[in-house]
Parts: C-alpha cells; sequence; structure tokens
C-alpha cells in the first residue's frame, strides 16, 4: 500500500510516500528558514503563502521521487492540526483535492501523535504500551500510548513549549534563526554550570513550564549585560542544560510513575544531542527502553504522516474529501480509535 503524506502545520512543507507504513519510498522538504530569519521567528502570513507556492511542486516531487504515477497512489494523509491555521489549510486543501480526484481514501491525523509514530519508521520498532515526549516549538507534551489512536496525557507545558523558549532566549542572546540549533553550537564550547538558571516546576507533578526561566534568562542578561565569546558559551551552555534537565527528570519520572518499560521522545528538540544523550543514559538507568527517531524524523516531515495514516486506514478510519477540515487547536483526542 502506497500512502501520501503531506506535512504543512508550521514553516515545513513537505511530502513523502511511504509503502505499507514502514518503508519511505520518499520524503520532501521544503525549509522556509531565509523566508522567517530576518524576523527571529516564524511568521504565519510568510509561512501559509510558501506552503502556497510549494506545495504542488513538493507534492509532484515526492510521487517522481518515489519512481511511481500520482494515479498509483492508495490513499492520502494529512496533518489536520495542531498547528498555523493558514499553513493547515494549504495541506489539507491539497490533500482533500488529490483524494476527491483520484478517488482515493483520506484520512487526517495529529501532528502530535505523528511525531511519537516517527519512531515505527526505524528498524527498531517500540512495542505498546510506552510513555511518549513530544518536545518541540509548540509543544511539550508527555502521553500514555497505548496503541494507535489510543493515547492519554499525562502531562504538558502550561505556558511556553521547550523549544520555543530556546528559541526566545537565542533571539535574546543575538544568535541566528532557528535559535534552539544556534544555542546547541554555541553550547558545545561552554560551560552548563556558569550560570544558576532554576529547574522549574520541579517535583511539581508532570506539567512542565518554561516561561518563568525564559523570564530568568532575561533577568541573567539585564543584570552581567549581554553575554559575548566565552561568556555567550556558558550562558547558552547553562540555559541547554537547565532545559534538557527538566525534560529528562519529569519524563523518568513518568516512565517510574506509570510503570512503563519502553519511552519514545519525539519532535524537533529530540534532534538535540544533549538531550538524547541525557535521555538515554536515564532511561536505560530507569529500566526502560529508549527509542528516538533519526534526525530527519525528529523534525516535521510528511513521512511521519503517511506512515500514521496507514495505521489509522487500517484501523477503519477514513475522512471524506468534503468535510476534513483544518483545526489550528486540535486537541490531542480529538482523533482517536
Amino acid at each position: 500500500m502506497l500512502v501520501l503524506g503531506i506535512e504543512s502545520s508550521c514553516d515545513e512543507c513537505a511530502a513523502a510516500v511511504v509503502q505499507d507504513g514502514r518503508l519511505v519510498r520518499s520524503t520532501q522538504v521544503a525549509t522556509q528558514i531565509s523566508i522567517h530569519a530576518p524576523y527571529g521567528g516564524v511568521v504565519p502570513e510568510l509561512a501559509s503563502r510558501d506552503h502556497l507556492r510549494r506545495i504542488s511542486l513538493i507534492i509532484a516531487g515526492a510521487v517522481e521521487k518515489a519512481g511511481i504515477e500520482i494515479s498509483g497512489l492508495d490513499a492520502i494523509a494529512v496533518t489536520c492540526g495542531p498547528g498555523l491555521q493558514g499553513s493547515l489549510l494549504i495541506g489539507t486543501m491539497a490533500a482533500r483535492t488529490l483524494a476527491w480526484a483520484l478517488g482515493c481514501p483520506l484520512v487526517g491525523v495529529n501532528h502530535l501523535e505523528a511525531h511519537l509514530h516517527a519512531a515505527f519508521l526505524e528498524q527498531k520498532q517500540p512495542q505498546y504500551p510506552f510513555l511518549g515526549l513530544v518536545v518541540s516549538g509548540g509543544h511539550t507534551s508527555l502521553f500514555e500510548v497505548r496503541g494507535v489512536g489510543r493515547l492519554k496525557l499525562l502531562g504538558r507545558t502550561l505556558d511556553d513549549a521547550a523549544g520555543e523558549a530556546l528559541d526566545k532566549v537565542a533571539k535574546l542572546l543575538g544568535l541566528p534563526y532557528p535559535g534552539g540549533v544556534w544555542i546547541e553550537r554555541q553550547a558545545a564550547g561552554g560551560n552548563p554550570d556558569a550560570v544558576p538558571f532554576p529547574r522549574p516546576m520541579r517535583g511539581r507533578g508532570l506539567d512542565f513550564s518554561f516561561s518563568g526561566l525564559k523570564t530568568a534568562a532575561c533577568q541573567a542578561v539585564r543584570n552581567r549585560g549581554a553575554p559575548q565569546g566565552q561568556d555567550l558559551s556558558d550562558f547558552a551552555a547553562s540555559f541547554q542544560k537547565c532545559v534538557v534537565e527538566t525534560l529528562v527528570a519529569k519524563t523518568i519520572t513518568a516512565l517510574k510513575k506509570h510503570r512503563l518499560a519502553r519511552l519514545v521522545v519525539a519532535g524537533g528538540v529530540a534532534a538535540n544531542r544533549l538531550l538524547r544523550e541525557r535521555m538515554s543514559q536515564e532511561a536505560k538507568a530507569a529500566g526502560a527502553e529508549i527509542f528516538i527517531p533519526a534526525l530527519s524524523l525528529c523534525t516535521d516531515n510528511a513521512a511521519m504522516v503517511a506512515a500514521l495514516g496507514q495505521a489509522y486506514l487500517q484501523a477503519g478510519r477514513s475522512s471524506s474529501p468534503f468535510e476534513l477540515d483544518a483545526d489550528a487547536s486540535l486537541p490531542w483526542n480529538a482523533i482517536s480509535l
């Protein structure tokens, strides 16, 4: 079965063809970094306009790279939320149009579950149930995942996501966009214990909060002045360590509390090397298997959408091309089995 996945929830315009929910036949991703870099963050209007310009070419490229005709597709899967409304509309309208024209099944998927399902595109796959951490620029959430479409929310950020905090502090420090990547690069030569940042919400359940940490970074810059040279590296390393330790501590607490033996970490921030290392170490120390997708599957991509879409189709779920809607605030449990 060949499923075309379409992803346009934020600033990545992506399409992929996945065979039998496992084999990635092709993947195309068009980034918008150069468009948003002057603003230090994603501008929704610019994002949706660029999706509109690119999406037909991205889809055509994915189909061609897969070595098939577009008529050879068996189904179409698309991210229908959460995300930026304008961006989501471009992807869902493209998917609806194609499904109607080809007369093939269409299924909408939740962006958060798609990130977790990226782990099933790797050679070593997790078994259900598992603990899932989705950590990105827009989301920081912990789920108990019992099966396809069977998620139970255990904890979430009450304000800023971890990736957003990294991006905002990078902008504060004068680092380029995307900030999280540059924080990591700058931190490579720094002392992670140089700046004593507070660990937010320590010992207070499984929810996260990063707005106070962002405020602490702002105050540190006001008190110390804008860091330069080695001080900048020390600042970045200290902030990165604080974010990573907070994510790891809450996640390991959830593993133990809910007696889960497997952990999946996904989303754009899961590409961070320090997070991958520390989470792997602590999960293994807790006796849990850990699954973190390859870097290309952590950031927004359409292969994860196609793979999850096939799982939903096999479970009997599909949508009408005339009824599928984009929902910027799509609840984590709005699409379930």
